[in-house]
């Protein structure tokens, strides 16, 4: 195991790892810029250094001055966690270029799937569906029409380095396509510096769901079955759960299957995640793989009770996997909530200020990662997340009631929290039975503004 790391990120996800580390008997430096000095993971890790100003460009996205804090600290390795360098295979170069690990993925594993339509192309090739699309890469505006014209509207047209939601838009016709085409490619350069858009079919109330894996450097993969992520606001997971509701054990071996022989025909290393949607009729569609951990591992840690951080670092060390896949089971239900710093009530508007009065829950099965204290601000710069509320139970029902009692013990003062719209779909009868998908949280709270209005 590694003497010492870095870990290029902020938040609860530096928290997380310096946890493991700390486990692992493993010296963890932290980096930080001039808006993060009073963080939580500042004063946890062994050693901290500023890397620059707030702007994330100048700090937590400055290759050269991460890379400077790594090698006057002396460290083996980096872990990126998610978010900002996480999936930028120059960095993971740069990191095997002077002499440091990354914790995560191969650079070309990166590179393949950070490109969509490459993606697409290597699921195919592997043998799994893909949505009817355009194949590739759309030129311009008439291109894109014949193609929607060809496969049917509605039609979603996507970044080809996307992400997050981002460069993401959708058309119902030709007069909203000419639009959304437009958007979408001025959205994708100015978020991913690549304009490059493609096309695929929409389905009708899909569900998200996605499959872990873990890639060792000895060719072998396994997966740790699937998470549900459909209950989102404009493309934004906002609940996540695993098992998912939907899954029959059937379904669940398949979707695990093609998860694996994906990141097999790659050579995967590390953990990641092979993203699906998933139809009315139980067809499974390859939506995109996240070359990173994810916000929303700690549902698959607990039903499956594997430290996927843990898992992460040994892998980078070059051990093998010791865990088999006939071994993997399911152990209960996990729920997380997305805590942001948003008001639900005018459409998720970001609310960064400082945080007044902040009491976490707790009592048997909740897990609160956050980086959030009293007297705490929540900055305007970075991400709106300030935690994240996993609860487990025996069965899904348990798991819920769990939730909305971690909920009501929850108080973030000072600012506006999305805990009350947590709240809200926990208590819809819909999500209780497990009967939602994709679009289901913008129906709903369109609905309850209707309903206020009127």
């Amino acid at each position: 195991m590694f003497d010492k790391i870095l870990i290029a990120n902020r938040g609860e996800i530096a928290l997380r790892i310096i946890r493991a580390c700390r486990e692992l008997g493993v010296r963890s430096v932290a980096v930080y810029s001039d808006a993060d000095i009073s963080s939580l993971h500042v004063r946890m890790a062994d050693e901290a250094i500023c890397i620059g100003p707030a702007q994330s460009s100048k700090s937590y996205l400055n290759i050269a001055a991460i890379i400077s804090a790594a090698e006057i600290a002396d460290v083996e390795a980096i872990h990126p966690g998610y978010g900002f360098l996480a999936e930028n295979p120059h960095f993971a170069e740069i990191c095997e270029s002077c002499g440091i690990r990354f914790i995560g993925p191969r650079p070309e594993n990166i590179r393949l799937m950070g490109n969509k339509v490459e993606a697409l192309r290597i699921a195919r090739a592997a043998g799994i569906a893909t949505l009817p699309g355009s194949g590739g890469t759309v030129s311009d505006r008439d291109e894109a029409l014949r193609v929607a014209r060809r496969i049917g509207y509605p039609v979603m047209i996507k970044a080809v380095a996307g992400g997050g939601g981002r460069g993401l838009r959708l058309a119902h016709n030709d007069v909203s396509l000419a639009n959304a085409f437009m958007t979408a490619q001025a959205e994708a350069e100015a978020a991913f510096g690549n304009s490059g858009v493609y096309i695929e079919k929409r389905l009708d109330r899909p569900r998200h769901v996605e499959v872990q894996v873990l890639g060792d450097t000895r060719g072998r993969v396994v997966h740790l079955n699937e998470r549900d992520c459909s209950i989102q606001r404009r493309h934004q997971k906002l609940i996540e759960e695993s098992p998912s509701p939907r899954f029959s054990p059937r379904l669940r071996a398949k979707m695990g299957r093609a998860a694996t022989r994906i990141a097999e025909s790659i050579g995967y290393v590390s953990a990641g995640t092979v993203e699906f949607l998933l139809d009315r009729n139980d067809n499974y569609y390859f939506l995109e793989m996240n070359t990173r951990i994810q916000v929303e591992h700690p549902v698959t840690e607990i039903v499956t009770e594997t430290d996927i951080v843990k898992e992460q670092m040994r892998i980078a060390t070059g051990e093998p996997l010791k865990i088999d896949q006939g071994a993997v089971q399911i152990h209960g239900h996990a729920i997380e909530c997305r805590i942001n710093a948003e008001d639900w009530e005018r459409d998720f508007a970001p609310c960064p200020g400082r945080v007044t009065g902040y009491l976490p829950p707790g009592g048997p099965g909740v897990r609160v990662d956050s980086h959030v204290y009293s007297g705490y601000e929540v900055s305007p710069h970075y991400d709106s997340m300030v935690a994240k509320l996993i609860c487990v139970g025996h069965t899904r029902e348990s798991a819920i009631t769990r939730m909305c009692r971690a909920l009501g013990e929850y108080v973030i003062e000072g600012i506006k929290t999305t805990i009350p719209c947590h709240r809200f779909i926990m208590n819809d009868p819909r999500f209780r039975k497990g009967k939602y998908y994709t679009d289901f949280v913008d129906e709903i709270l369109e609905t309850q503004r209707r309903k206020n209005a009127g």
